[in-house]
């Protein structure tokens, strides 16, 4: 029979540590440890597996059925002379009928856009030429027409941007713009810390050094990783539908994101299906030209 290989607690620490950025097999090389030994001690640590403390912090308060009753009858944007063009000023308010949200309202408009005579991308262009007129040397006066005859996609947008109005609000009732326990934890394990450069970021070092101050909320695996981005992402959606402003939130809490998205190049995969859904996650999130982008995937292929 083979004598049980002793393990000392460093060689214990080092296995985990090495862990985190490399294979079994490569720990196993890289220690002089059986690969069954360093098998058994990731497996007995519990440290790769989804950190359910993380996920408790990461999430987002469960949806609360209101008992306030909606009106029956939504309300008209009421009609306004703005450009003077009658035609135009028509689909200026079937715009604005449209950025309600509101399904029944929005049908309406579109039905009563099918009465107009005149073809919609002509109008287009006599409100840019009236923005053009009325804001000369004013580019963005321009620009802000581009999409004016596209009431198909404005209504795609209204409605899920009503969607989340109403998600954001069921989930955080008045409390939507308020800091997350989330957030809160980002701006006190950052206090201290001064913004540098021009964009006002902080140094990604000193974030790295903070948060990993605090071993019990850091994400474990890939999946925890995805897990707390997604959270950043529906939260900045639902603020955003309701104040495009107020919708970044605190800038310790865009410092974390970026800190877990690094990790994406640092915590090894546990199987494909997980480095699988890490590729599709950058693909879904435009981020795959960021500069991490190229260790992430290298990262995945091992």
């Amino acid at each position: 029979m083979k004598a049980k290989h002793r393990v000392s607690d460093e060689q214990r620490r080092q296995v985990l540590e090495l862990r985190r950025r490399h294979s079994l097999r490569e720990v196993a090389e890289a220690t002089g440890l059986p690969l069954g030994t360093v098998k058994t001690l990731v497996s007995r640590s519990g440290v790769f597996r989804d950190n359910d403390q993380h996920r408790a912090l990461f999430t987002l308060p469960p949806i609360k059925v209101s008992s306030e009753t909606l009106p029956s009858v939504p309300e008209l944007p009421p009609q306004e002379v703005v450009t003077g063009d009658k035609e135009v000023d028509a689909v200026l308010w079937l715009r604005s009928i449209i950025n309600t949200g509101q399904a029944a309202l929005i049908q309406r408009a579109m039905e009563a856009a099918k009465r107009i005579k005149t073809p919609l991308d002509v109008l287009e262009k006599r409100y840019r030429d009236h923005l053009t007129t009325t804001s000369p040397g004013n580019l963005f006066a321009a620009l802000s027409s581009f999409g004016f005859a596209d009431l198909e996609s404005l209504s795609v947008r209204a409605i899920d941007q009503h969607r989340l109005r109403l998600e954001g609000g069921a989930r955080f009732g008045d409390a939507l713009l308020a800091d997350t326990e989330a957030e809160s934890f980002c701006i006190d394990a950052l206090r201290g810390l001064e913004a540098t450069g021009q964009l006002g970021d902080f140094d990604k070092g000193q974030v790295a050094a903070r948060f990993n101050a605090h071993p019990d909320l850091l994400p474990h695996t890939l999946t925890d990783c995805l897990y707390e981005l997604d959270y950043w992402d529906q939260l900045y959606r639902l603020r955003n539908a309701v104040d495009r402003d107020a919708s970044d939130g605190p800038v310790e809490s865009t410092a974390r994101d970026w800190f877990v998205f690094g990790l994406l190049a640092e915590i090894r995969p546990r199987d494909k299906a997980e480095a699988l859904a890490v590729f599709r996650y950058l693909i879904a999130s435009e981020r795959d030209d960021m500069a991490e982008a190229e260790a992430i995937l290298c990262n995945l292929i091992g």
